[in-house]
């Protein structure tokens, strides 16, 4: 069965090879926005006749045909992830590097005002925010050497 972005390959009318194959799906189960190199990496792991000079020339292809979009995230490497429907954004944690892609209703429709407001009609928009996670609170000691829960995620401080 062929994945998610392997399907879009095809339906653009991209030869399917073995190493395309496995690529494709490399890129349709990351659940980050890996690099080229991470993405050889992964790929490497599952036909080690893969060159990262293949991984190269094919992110470069599915870029051109529009299957996979480019990001800059900071850090001076770009990132993949596929060319979707529909509005999602990015919050890219700078201590870490970590990407959190959310949706925002509000937001989206903030930008259609905007555009309207101008005179334009949107035709599309990108929201990417660069954040530091907040410290955590910090819990009093309740003298008994006890740490504080976090209540969010269960972790021990």
């Amino acid at each position: 069965m062929e994945s998610r972005i392997g399907r879009m390959c095809i339906e653009r009318g991209l030869k399917m090879t073995g190493q395309r194959r496995v690529i494709a799906r490399v890129l349709s189960e990351a659940a980050d926005h890996p690099d080229v190199e991470e993405l050889y990496r992964r790929a490497a792991t599952l036909d080690s006749r893969i060159s990262v000079a293949t991984v190269y020339r094919t992110v470069r292809l599915l870029e051109e045909k529009g299957i996979l979009e480019r990001r800059d995230f900071g850090g001076g490497r770009a990132r993949y992830e596929a060319t979707e429907e529909g509005d999602h954004y990015h919050l890219i944690d700078v201590d870490t590097g970590k990407v959190v892609e959310f949706e925002d209703a509000e937001h989206a429709a903030l930008m259609h005002r905007i555009a309207e407001r101008l005179g334009f009609d949107l035709v599309s928009h990108r929201l990417e925010l660069f954040a530091r996670r907040k410290p955590a609170p910090v819990a009093a000691d309740d003298g008994a050497g006890l740490q504080a829960a976090d209540s969010k995620n269960g972790l021990r401080r």
